[in-house]
């Protein structure tokens, strides 16, 4: 049977079926119990920490208090994550956490917030900047079109669902995991509804949302968003708050190209996991279609020429990718001392997003009009509450050092866990944070492990660095539950993926990610410079 498609550009999701629905309700009132949890643990252990008779000093007793109430509150998202994060450093001056020299001329408040004149917290400005033009002028999504109608690609139901992984990998090494997801959602359910039909009526299946394609096709975009992610300190949300404690604590920076040498090889091999895994558990009913590739070539004919606004994106992406790469390239072939390679090559990423991001106001779209390609009222839409949360996780990064309390804590839990080897740090940071990761966000898995693992490397003598990626990496491994992470909520709400396929593909796909994070990167670590 040939299907001719006839799908919208932008297909609206289809209504949840009664199933879908009582997931729902029971995902609210586990919610509702989880946020009526934290409003009285939170508060009650932070005073309990207070008040409690530990072997510690005071200001490394006021912080643990905070630690602990900032851990519940980010773990059960009692209050918003962001409103949590600007309580934690208003708390941290309050009750004085700093320890400041005696002839110092800065204060609790010009210490705690001294963090947010961290090159991370511009590198995260900048990046959602471009990140937005892209969306606003389309560009992502003609990108993920242009692959999609790559020949070949569009025979075969596997294909089609692998391309989407692909195209969700590459998009989300560059753009937020969740905007990666939400871009290529509708694309992917145009494709299910053209072709879902000849696939159900083949497999003898009444209703083609409930086919094993379907599935396939969802959580290709949802799972390919996370692994993606991973690839450029962009990425993800995690890497970017994971990086500034590599700065902040370890004195390791890690620039574009170094990141890069260690995550080509880790996302290579997800990738190939993710998609081996995701095909046995939802191998597609027939493989090859009809109809695919007409569908593709009608959403190319439709999208046009480059727009000028989508023109004017690329060319400030550009610009912002060769400085971000381009320094180190530098450093690598020379060592400029004096002149302009050497103010190139001191150009790190947090100026070289501003400088990206900025190019989008000078660019114009109708200089008649003096319309440009990005206004303010489109670039402050961006997730201002993830650069709270960024800065948030400096701030507490800088006190636990500062006060002395990460080594503390490191000392312990070596100790008690009998920990002496870095090959059982590292399993434990990425176990630690994707277990935390699949009921709260990867950003506050990252916020919650790495400040502990630290601590723990450096008092059974490694480098820190290799758990720290290891849980940052680890944090964007939550597979099994549409709270994970915002890809898994997004594709779930498309009514295609039953919670039991994505858990038991989920599981098997964490248990894999355990072993490949934790064996990668003790593999790539040992081959590449990342600290001193």
């Amino acid at each position: 049977m040939t299907t001719t498609p006839t799908a919208p550009p932008v297909p609206a999701p289809p209504v949840l079926d009664a199933d879908i629905e009582d997931h729902d309700a029971g995902g609210n009132r586990f919610d509702r119990i989880r946020k009526t949890i934290g409003l009285f643990a939170g508060p009650a252990a932070f005073v309990l920490m207070l008040l409690l008779p530990l072997p510690l000093e005071a200001n490394q007793q006021a912080l643990a208090a905070v630690m602990v109430f900032v851990i519940i509150m980010w773990v059960t998202e009692a209050l918003p994550i962001p409103i949590t994060s600007l309580l934690a450093m208003a708390l941290c001056v309050v009750l004085q956490i700093p320890t400041l020299e005696p002839d110092s001329t800065q204060d609790a408040t010009a210490f705690v917030f001294g963090a947010f004149s961290s090159s991370t917290l511009f590198l995260v400005i900048g990046g959602f900047i471009i990140a937005r033009a892209m969306s606003v002028h389309g560009l992502d999504r003609r990108f993920a079109i242009s692959v999609l109608a790559l020949p070949g690609v569009a025979k075969s139901t596997t294909r089609v669902a692998c391309a989407f992984g692909g195209v969700a990998a590459i998009v989300s090494a560059f753009v937020s995991n969740s905007a990666a997801a939400a871009m290529l959602l509708p694309i992917g359910l145009g494709i299910v509804r053209a072709l879902g039909p000849e696939v159900a009526h083949a497999a003898g299946i009444k209703d083609f949302k409930h086919t094993r394609f379907a599935t396939l096709v969802m959580l290709m975009i949802a799972y390919g968003a996370s692994v993606g992610g991973l690839l450029t300190p962009i990425g993800s949300t995690a890497n970017i708050v994971g990086r500034g404690f590599l700065e902040e604590q370890v004195g390791v920076s890690l620039n574009f190209v170094t990141w890069g040498q260690l995550t080509w090889p880790l996302v290579v091999v997800m990738f190939a996991a993710m998609c081996l895994t995701l095909w046995l558990f939802n191998r597609p009913e027939i493989n090859k279609i009809e109809g695919a590739t007409e569908y593709i070539r009608t959403e190319r004919h439709a999208m046009g020429t480059m727009s000028r606004g989508e023109i004017n994106t690329l060319i400030c992406f550009l610009v912002a990718v060769v400085l971000w790469v381009g320094p180190s390239l530098v450093e690598l072939i020379a060592a400029p001392e004096t002149g302009f390679l050497a103010a190139f090559a001191a150009i790190d990423e947090g100026t070289a997003a501003l400088i990206g991001a900025s190019l989008l106001f000078f660019l114009p779209l109708n200089w008649a009009q003096r319309k440009f390609t990005l206004s303010w009222a489109d670039a402050g839409r961006i997730d201002w509450g993830t650069v709270v949360l960024v800065g948030a996780g400096l701030v507490l990064g800088r006190l636990m050092a500062n006060t002395g309390l990460a080594e503390v804590i490191g000392t312990g839990v070596a100790g008690g866990l009998g920990l002496t080897s870095g090959v059982a740090v590292t399993v434990l940071a990425v176990v630690l944070a994707i277990v935390i990761s699949e009921t709260t966000s990867n950003t506050a898995a990252v916020g919650v492990v790495v400040p502990v693992v630290i601590p723990i490397a450096v008092a059974v003598g490694m480098d820190p660095t290799v758990p720290t990626l290891a849980a940052v990496f680890g944090a964007s491994c939550g597979f099994m539950l549409p709270v994970s992470t915002p890809p898994n909520a997004i594709v779930y709400g498309s009514g295609m993926v039953p919670i039991t396929r994505m858990f038991r593909t989920g599981l098997v796909f964490d248990l894999l990610a355990i072993v490949i994070i934790s064996v990668g990167v003790l593999a790539v670590t040992s081959m590449v410079t990342v600290g001193g």
